[in-house]
């Protein structure tokens, strides 16, 4: 295989707040400007109330009632998937929910789940640990099924294991660039011959409230039940679940199976700040050298990309560094690509952030527009608008190609520090309603 056989992304799937369970979905969502942000959940023993008066506490926000849940975060039928009752109460909702999802991808390419046993394919999933199920400090009927079932590292083995496949697999950790990461390792891997094909996805279902009271303590989370990311008048951010998945393979594979191609990786990276900044700081200049060296891997004029899809926390050292990061590179090489983040929709959804806005990336050249990236009345002073082409995209925009394709990019990046970046290109004169 050679760079003259692009990887482009050929089968999708998602689940996301406000009961969005297919692309479709959520493309219906972005498209309309729907705000999918509820209450916090009632049903999983947090102590809500308490949460809710935070403030009593000295130097703490509140947290306001609002973000972006699951439904049923992790519901499936494990016996379809080989799974005893017992084992299935001890198997965490991240690991059910990437089980579900790369399934779904699978369907939405025209690969048979059901036929892929010792089948030379790689899997990439995204997550971070949380907290979930009956306590490990005793001998109990759960003992022997935690292992697999609770820790982190079992989401991508777990995923491979219920399919058959034989190929390179990680659970990536990155913080919240870590669906951008598998994105980046699973195109690497297919790119070197490490596999046929390959899953890549992120999922986040939180099993307790610790990062909120993590961000009301640091007077980080929003204040009025809002994601209002790149604005002015933003107060924070609000945390969310859900998840994605999506196939990598070489375009000549796909065009001999006949997949659909929603886009092609151009180029991805990603890097780390380094020190000198506490940790949790962003860092403009990392984020900018990150961009330039994704940008010269691409093989296109940066002036070409028109969709920005950005990290977009809501709060103001987060837009800050990345819209520097953004005016320096994109901004600074004439671009005029709208720049917007689905956070505003459905809040951040931490280790799936990344994977949902590279979805909305290629659903929005699927249809040739961008959606409006909520909240952008008043855009943030942090940076000098008038001193770029860049847009914050304030309505549903059309999108025209460049040469032949639509080009857009995605941003995200980690409380650890780490950086992830890519750009795709999108073929033009393919655009459906329904996929």
């Amino acid at each position: 295989m050679n760079d003259a056989d692009p990887i482009v992304v050929s089968g999708m799937s998602l689940e996301a707040p406000g009961g969005v369970r297919a692309p479709s979905e959520y493309w219906r969502a972005l498209s309309e400007s729907r705000e999918l942000i509820g209450r916090l959940p009632r049903d999983r023993g947090w102590p809500v109330d308490d949460m809710l008066s935070l403030s009593r506490l000295e130097g703490w926000a509140n947290a306001c009632d609002a973000g972006g849940f699951l439904d049923d975060p992790g519901a499936f039928d494990p016996v379809f998937f080989n799974i005893s009752a017992r084992e299935a109460t001890v198997t965490s909702p991240q690991i059910r929910l990437a089980m579900l999802l790369a399934w779904k991808a699978l369907e939405n390419n025209g690969i048979n789940p059901d036929a892929l046993d010792e089948e030379e394919a790689g899997c990439f999933v995204g997550a971070y640990p949380t907290e979930y199920g009956p306590a490990g400090g005793q001998a109990d009927e759960y003992s022997g099924y935690r292992t697999v079932g609770r820790i982190t590292e079992g989401i991508a083995g777990r995923v491979s294991h219920s399919l058959g496949l034989a190929g390179p697999c990680a659970t990536v950790n990155t913080g919240c660039a870590s669906s951008l990461t598998a994105l980046h390792l699973a195109a690497s891997s297919v790119r070197n011959g490490e596999c046929d094909w390959a899953l890549a996805g992120g999922v986040c279902v939180m099993g307790s409230p610790a990062i909120i009271y993590d961000f009301a303590r640091q007077n980080e989370l929003a204040t009025d039940g809002h994601c209002r990311v790149y604005a002015d008048d933003s107060s924070g951010t609000l945390w969310a679940e859900g998840g994605g998945f999506v196939v990598i393979e070489t375009e000549s594979r796909a065009k001999r199976l006949g997949h659909r191609v929603f886009g092609r990786i151009l180029a991805s990276h990603y890097n780390h700040n380094g020190k000198g900044k506490p940790i949790l700081t962003p860092r403009s200049e990392a984020q900018e050298k990150l961009i330039r060296r994704v940008i010269a891997s691409s093989g296109i004029d940066a002036a070409d990309v028109g969709m920005i899809e950005g990290h977009g926390t809501a709060t103001r050292a987060g837009d800050r560094a990345e819209l520097t990061a953004l005016l320096n590179t994109y901004g600074a090489a004439g671009s005029a690509a709208y720049v917007g983040s689905a956070k505003s929709n459905i809040g951040h959804a931490q280790a799936a952030g990344g994977m949902l806005g590279l979805i909305k990336v290629l659903l929005a050249g699927w249809h040739g527009h961008v959606p409006a990236s909520l909240f952008t009345d008043n855009p943030t002073r942090l940076i000098d608008w008038d001193s770029t082409g860049l847009r914050l995209a304030t309505k549903l925009h059309p999108w025209g190609p460049k040469r032949g394709s639509r080009y857009g990019a995605v941003s995200s990046y980690g409380a650890d520090g780490v950086n992830a970046h890519t750009i795709i290109g999108m073929p033009v004169g393919e655009e459906h309603d329904d996929f």
